[in-house]
């Protein structure tokens, strides 16, 4: 195009905006979504399930590398998605139904099909959408599609629709959505189903870290603890060893606290971006109340806003004991050095008063050595003065031996004062 260049990933880019465009819906249909948690070394397998099930309806696959599939199977249509952690089968089935639940759009998806799927269910959830045309129900008659016969229900898209659900997990396994239409438009229709099915995807991803930050609260407490105690007694530490005792253990502590956060981190910051996405669905939702009856804004923000200020409240807990443990650790750190830099010290002094010492000691060995040596050359004058008298020259061998012992002792000094220059200055 005008013979510039283009940049390599702009079509895929561009394409990403328009994966997971919402499908289009006509009422009456029957919905039913299902997330599996799965790695992404099942991808392979998943889309190797998706070839035979789209062979064995005779329809096109979805291409190798794919992550987004939606095709007609028969009577009902299929849309695949893969996200990083999960993936999502959403099964439409267009047809009149008298009651919403009693025949679910999964009940035309081959069972043997669906047991291979790979992967664990986190979100199951089938959706009645019903016409303009159906009767409306009253709040009894809805009370008997839902299992705990409390109805969570407003009306939504200012007015459009209205939508009813008790957030509970039948015994089929699947949550269960009412949607009756009063004047949605087709796009409108289909907005409205998808976020409905976000919602129940998200925030049940959003709730996956609960059990285990709540699995750390009693951890956390003993951890509070044991800092309290560490740190009270840093104040009666008597020696280095105690002092290194104690950084050992704020060590060990640090390294559990460090241990535990590498493992909630990551999945606590995607917790919190489910949870978000949660809130920003639910406020499209436009909610408008139905007398007597709870909305979902005011659902999610008594149960799930509670569930998160948990994995909020655990993973500021985390961070402030870390940061206790790693002021405590600095403070110990600092009187450990205060303690060894004192020991130095001390062994400085220690070792100028035996430097001192030695020079004392050297000093007086040089002195006795000027001594011996200067008695062995005054020996030595004797000697030769007495050998010199024996051959008959007439020398006072004593007068000359005391004459010559000044001469001696001056010449020995500064001979060993120059050694002891010359070995100094390394020559």
């Amino acid at each position: 195009m005008l013979g510039i260049a283009q940049y390599p990933q702009r079509y895929e880019l561009h394409n990403e905006l328009h994966v997971g465009a919402c499908e289009e819906v006509d009422a009456p249909t029957q919905i039913s979504h299902l997330v599996l948690l799965c790695g992404n070394d099942q991808c392979q397998r998943e889309r190797e399930l998706l070839n035979q099930l789209c062979e064995r309806y005779g329809a096109l696959p979805p291409a190798p590398q794919a992550t987004h599939f939606n095709g007609m199977l028969g009577v009902f249509r299929l849309v695949w998605e893969r996200h990083t952690e999960y993936s999502t089968y959403t099964f439409y089935h267009h047809a009149p139904f008298e009651l919403p639940f009693a025949e679910p759009a999964i009940r035309h998806v081959p069972a043997d099909w669906l047991a291979r799927l790979p992967g664990e269910v986190i979100a199951a959830t089938h959706i009645a959408f019903e016409s303009k045309q159906a009767p409306r129900r009253s709040l009894e008659e809805l009370a008997a599609f839902f299992a705990s016969g409390t109805i969570i229900g407003a009306k939504v898209a200012a007015g459009s629709a209205v939508v009813y659900t008790d957030n509970q997990i039948h015994a089929d396994g699947f949550g269960r959505i009412l949607i009756q239409d009063v004047d949605l438009r087709s796009r409108q229709a289909s907005r409205l189903v998808q976020r409905l099915l976000e919602i129940e995807s998200y925030r049940m991803l959003a709730m996956l870290p609960v059990p285990m930050m709540r699995g750390y609260i009693p951890e956390l407490a003993r951890f509070d603890r044991q800092v309290a105690e560490l740190t009270a007694n840093s104040q009666g530490l008597r020696g280095l060893e105690d002092e290194q005792r104690l950084l050992d253990e704020l060590t060990r502590l640090a390294a559990e606290l460090e241990r535990i956060a590498a493992r909630t981190s990551q999945r606590v910051n995607a917790s919190t971006m489910y949870y978000e996405i949660v809130k920003l669905r639910v406020s499209e939702l436009r909610e408008q109340r139905i007398q007597g009856l709870q909305m979902f804004r005011e659902f999610m923000e008594q149960r799930l806003s509670s569930a998160m200020g948990t994995c909020a409240l655990v993973n500021s807990k985390l961070e402030t004991l870390s940061t206790r443990v790693e002021r405590a650790s600095s403070l110990l750190r600092a009187r450990v050095e205060i303690s060894m830099e004192k020991q130095s010290r001390d062994l400085l002094r220690s070792m100028d008063r035996r430097a001192d010492l030695q020079l004392r000691l050297q000093e007086t060995v040089e002195g006795l050595s000027i001594v011996v040596i200067s008695y062995y050359l005054l020996g030595l004058i004797y000697y030769t003065l007495k050998g010199v008298k024996a051959a008959g020259v007439g020398v006072d061998v004593e007068l000359l031996t005391a004459l010559s012992l000044p001469l001696v002792l001056l010449l020995v000094f500064l001979g060993i004062n120059r050694l002891r220059k010359k070995v100094h200055s390394g020559g």
